[in-house]
């Protein structure tokens, strides 16, 4: 089955002979010729114009791609963000490896040597443990009679 256009779809030989016998006498035998030249002429103009703005169209989208490399980009984002922060790494590297006076526990002259615990008076827990609160001058004056 071949593929007409929509308004040939529905006419028949015997109408589309009816058609040109029409033109035939309305225009007559002498124009015929050069009004189907003139609109083959104008077909012509009007595909030619449609490609050339296909053309344009694909070549300024190949020139956008070409600009815009999107990868490219990416990279070099990427460069510029991690430059700073890698630098800042080492920094702040350097300074945590570097020893100061705050890097060490509070009250230990040198790291190096062990820190020095004051020994205190453990109890033991099968003993019970002697109240160590507090007394006022009367309960001091009343333990000492």
């Amino acid at each position: 089955m071949t593929f007409l256009p929509l308004f040939l779809s529905d006419v028949g030989g015997s109408e589309i002979v009816l058609i040109l016998v029409v033109i035939l006498m309305f225009f007559g035998s002498k124009s015929i010729p050069g009004i189907a030249r003139s609109m083959g002429k104008a077909v012509h103009q009007i595909k030619q114009a449609s490609q050339d703005v296909q053309n344009e169209i694909k070549k300024s989208t190949g020139d956008v791609k070409a600009d815009f490399d999107l990868q490219n980009v990416m990279r070099e984002t990427v460069g510029i963000i991690e430059e700073p922060i890698k630098e800042e790494a080492v920094k702040m590297d350097q300074i945590i490896q570097t020893p100061t006076e705050f890097s060490r526990p509070f009250g230990i002259a040198n790291p190096s040597a062990p820190a020095h615990l004051p020994e205190t008076d453990v109890t033991s827990l099968d003993q019970p443990a002697e109240e160590t609160t507090p007394q006022t001058a009367d309960q001091k004056d009343l333990a000492k009679e």
